[in-house]
């Protein structure tokens, strides 16, 4: 059978790789082929918790976050409006050395626009009539941070792309990736394909693409836990989002009066292909402790379910968005340190300005701090250290 041709081909189906497609074909680049072994939004994005917050680390990522909660909002609007909502999102802390850098974050985010402010302990006992919060010291929260369904996002965004004559390759492995004279070479299924670009957005899974390409990047894969409890009487779905900044637990709303609690993140490096996806017992444990210390209502909360996904670190905590190094035609957008659902949408919209643009460098130059050429010639080694954080500034080392 004679290859395909295309324009452009985008290897991994979730949140991130169907929002690329969606703005390419919005842009009218094509023809473009998504290409994933599982279909949209069954690997990662299906685990990830959700929350999107723009109590981030520096402006440009508020500036994505906020461009990306716009989006879903708009596409959650016309097509599922149950797949998202604001419902904000509040931190605390007993620890003095803690609410120092609390207060620090406040006054940073307040100067890039966003509506974070200190919360008092009555504030906080008013968003959670569940809660006890005796011995905190500190506390923030955001208003218009909101909550996404990941999954329903990445098939809103596929079934979009679709629309605009993408061609999704789904659910038959990988048989070949590679550059073929001055194309793009992707196998699977029996079909092949030759594209003139080609952009590595799989996740967990893009550090062994692109060394297998001969072009590897700085990606640590880790992995992540989180559980659905159903606490008697069912939380509201307006409930905030919130973060205990001392026991690293964070919960969020679901559906039918539930919640999703994380962060069972583990700072080592796992293989994506054999890492262990149902959650531990250890990690289901620390989340009794949160909530019986401080969610009292919720220490006999059912367990619905607890699973682990798998995302990917960099070693400055930024994601690595545009052109590999030294890899003519070749792309990536991946490395989200397991925030890639709050940035999907509007990283997406970014790098696809460079690709469906006669001006790509100037495009490129809104990718400044994420560009994966900022690593040319990487050779260390790091361990993941991903996770919500109060360090931030426009310090690229953060």
């Amino acid at each position: 059978m004679a290859a395909e041709r295309a324009e452009a081909v985008v290897l991994g189906a979730g949140i991130a790789g169907c929002a690329l497609a969606f703005h390419l074909a919005a842009r009218s680049v094509g023809p473009i082929v998504v290409f994933d072994p599982q279909t949209p939004g069954a690997g990662a994005t299906g685990r990830a918790a959700g929350i999107v917050t723009e109590q981030l680390w520096d402006r440009w990522d508020v500036e994505v976050t906020r461009a990306s909660k716009a989006e879903y909002a708009a596409l959650a609007a016309r097509w599922d409006p149950t797949a998202y909502a604001v419902n904000g999102f509040v931190r605390w802390t007993r620890r003095p050395e803690v609410a120092e850098a609390l207060a620090r974050s406040v006054e940073r985010l307040e100067g890039w626009g966003v509506r974070s402010r200190r919360l008092t302990t009555d504030e906080l006992a008013a968003h959670f009539p569940a809660g006890r919060f005796d011995g905190v010291i500190a506390a923030s929260g955001c208003v218009d941070d909101a909550v996404v369904t990941p999954s329903t996002m990445a098939q809103i965004y596929a079934e979009g792309a679709r629309a605009h004559g993408v061609d999704f390759w789904l659910g038959q492995p990988l048989s070949a990736f590679r550059k073929v004279g001055d194309a793009w070479q992707l196998t699977s299924g029996g079909r092949t394909v030759h594209a003139s670009r080609a952009v590595v957005a799989a996740g967990a899974w893009s550090k062994r693409l692109l060394a297998d390409l001969g072009h590897p990047l700085p990606l640590a894969p880790y992995r992540t836990q989180a559980a659905i409890l159903r606490p008697s009487p069912g939380v509201p779905p307006d409930l905030p989002s919130a973060h205990d900044l001392d026991s690293d637990v964070y919960v969020r709303p679901e559906q039918n009066g539930r919640v999703l609690a994380g962060d069972g993140t583990e700072h080592v490096e796992v293989d994506p292909e054999t890492f262990r996806t149902g959650g531990d017992d250890a990690f289901v444990a620390h989340v009794a402790e949160t909530f019986a210390d401080r969610f009292p209502a919720w220490a006999e909360a059912e367990l619905v379910r607890a699973w682990a996904g798998v995302c990917a670190s960099t070693p400055d905590r930024r994601p690595l968005i545009g052109p590999v190094p030294r890899a003519d035609g070749l792309y990536v957008l991946a490395g989200f340190n397991g925030f890639g659902v709050m940035r999907a949408g509007g990283a997406a919209s970014r790098l696809a300005a460079v690709l469906g643009s006669a001006d790509a460098d100037r495009e490129l130059g809104r990718l400044a701090p994420v560009d994966p050429r900022r690593f040319a010639g990487w050779t260390g080694t790091f361990s993941p250290r991903p996770g919500f954080t109060l360090e931030g500034g426009d310090d690229p080392r953060f």
